[in-house]
């Protein structure tokens, strides 16, 4: 690990007159695995792209070594013979950088056709072996599946069997595990970690990861760099850098960690949430030739009982598949049909059946989503975002007065009025979401949906968009249907926990008793995978 396998010299990127990376030194030996740590906008994604050629309309200076040949003078032939051979990447969403009309062995057989020469056969053999290696069950028939048609740890692995076909110098992973749970994102890892250290011993293959997820750093990483705002603010071994960052803002990243801050339920607080033998089944074709006619079902949620008293928040936590989002889509009315019941301030909720009833319940509850920017409408402003509740559940108040309300809902979660003509697309993550907690108060709902809220944000943005839930709750003795795969989050949140697997409930009880002392064997497996050793 003495030769530098990627050295960065003095690498400076600019779009128009905004310089986004500034003057980067960074050098990664063979062999090593490296983080480069950040927020968004820190620069870390395209000092990957820009590894791999890929960043477009940019003026680029300074030197960019591969075993001391410098990539910035290649020409754009030069470089489809480097991408995938001698430097391959593994995206953060594989589902969008996977070709959904082509099967999984025919991505993988692409590189190798392109930069080995290998024969349709061959190629075929060639990814079933690297599928089988990157652990994805049955891979002789996986092979011959379309991307939609695996699950998203899946969908990861093959992408990584994809990136390690033609056996690159150097692999870059953005982002590669933020979009999974905790069980397979540690598999995910691990098994980075194991082919690494199988390519290390025979080619020497460095691995850089890009990443805002402290715990994965620290799992897998031995050296960390750290950008803020383009510049390269701290390098050092991992373990010397949590032990002892030196940077007021390495400091601040690892003091990011969502702290608990909750408030006892009042003992007279009433029941505004009940749900009684809740099951939802999901209809689907059945397989073969009568599979017009005949048609299966699918158990998604099945006698699932939970309450939640107002002031209070309900952590629902579980894997993908678990039921969590099913559970809060019934709950929300946007999951028909369903059998048991549901309650809300002891009316069922089945009875809401008339336009202004279901309005009504609509009010009282409201969502607010993972993902800000696919939810607020990129065609209306903040102004008719924020106040589109209003104008349909309160049609006597006037647009003077909804104005006057829209920028009282802004200034409430931190954000100025005169943000109200602009449009989503102009605003970072944290304050889109920021946005969308504005848009689900203006009803002045007594519930509030939260579904993963945070998962999409960096670490310093989550803990000031929990803070801002914490300080509302207590504000307006909110209660919150909290849904979840990060167990910080659900610690420093929740005042009880229910966990979730195949749509049964396993465990539930105190937040911080589950947590400390599981019961269940899935609990106990959830909180092993999102704790670093």
């Amino acid at each position: 690990m003495t030769q530098a396998l990627l050295q960065l010299d003095h690498l400076s990127i600019r779009f128009g007159d905004k310089t986004v990376v500034q003057d980067l030194n960074l050098s990664i030996a063979r062999g090593e695995r490296v983080a480069l740590v950040g927020e968004s906008g820190s620069g870390k994604s395209v000092t990957a792209l820009s590894i791999l050629g890929l960043v477009e309309d940019a003026r680029q200076s300074g030197r960019i070594l591969l075993d001391g040949d410098d990539l910035l003078r290649k020409s754009e032939q030069q470089w489809r013979g480097i991408r995938g051979r001698d430097v391959a990447m593994v995206f953060q969403e594989p589902m969008t950088a996977l070709n959904p009309l082509f099967t999984i062995g025919k991505q993988i057989a692409e590189s190798l056709r392109l930069h080995e020469g290998m024969r349709p056969n061959a190629a075929r053999e060639r990814g079933i072996e690297l599928l089988r290696r990157t652990g994805i069950p049955e891979p002789e028939r996986r092979i011959d599946s379309f991307p939609h048609q695996l699950s998203g740890g899946q969908r990861q692995r093959a992408m990584i069997a994809m990136a390690l076909a033609c056996r690159p110098r150097l692999l870059l992973a953005d982002e590669a595990t933020t979009a999974l749970d905790v069980t397979v994102r540690q598999q995910i890892v691990d098994l980075l970690i194991e082919l690494q250290e199988q390519e290390a011993a025979d080619r020497g293959m460095a691995v850089l990861l890009i990443t805002h997820d402290l715990n994965l750093v620290k799992r897998f990483a031995q050296r960390v760099a750290v950008m803020e705002k383009g510049v390269l603010v701290e390098t050092n071994s991992t373990a010397e850098l949590f032990a002892n960052p030196q940077h007021p803002y390495t400091q601040r990243l690892l003091d990011s960690e969502p702290a608990r801050d909750v408030e006892p339920v009042a003992s007279n607080a009433r029941r505004l949430l009940e749900v009684q033998g809740l099951a939802v089944d999901y209809r689907m074709p059945s397989k073969g030739w009568k599979s017009t006619f005949t048609r299966s079902s699918f158990r998604a949620l099945k006698n699932i009982d939970i309450t939640l008293k107002r002031g209070e928040t309900l952590g629902i936590v579980g894997e993908s598949g678990s039921g969590k989002s099913t559970l809060a889509a019934t709950i929300l009315g946007l999951q028909q049909p369903a059998e048991g019941f549901i309650h809300i301030d002891g009316q069922p909720l089945s009875t809401l059946k008339s336009t202004s009833s279901r309005r009504m319940a609509s009010k009282r509850l409201q969502v607010v989503f993972q993902d800000p920017f696919g939810s607020l409408s990129p065609r209306m402003t903040i102004e008719q975002v924020v106040g589109e509740g209003i104008a349909l559940h309160r049609p006597e108040v006037t647009p003077a007065e909804r104005r006057q309300r829209v920028a009282a809902l802004l200034e409430e979660v931190g954000m100025p009025a005169d943000v109200m003509p602009r449009y989503p697309h102009e605003f970072s993550g944290g304050q889109r979401q920021r946005i969308a907690i504005a848009r689900a108060l203006a009803v002045e709902p007594e519930l509030l949906v939260l579904d993963e809220p945070t998962s999409a944000l960096d670490v310093s943005i989550q803990q000031q968009v929990l803070a801002l839930l914490t300080r509302l709750q207590k504000k307006y003795t909110l209660s919150y249907l909290f849904i979840t795969h990060d167990l910080a989050v659900m610690r420093a949140m929740a005042h009880r926990v229910v966990v979730m697997k195949s749509g049964e409930i396993v465990e539930s009880g105190d937040t911080l008793q589950v947590l400390q002392a599981p019961a269940h064997g899935y609990t106990q497996a959830l909180l092993a995978a999102s704790t670093v050793t």
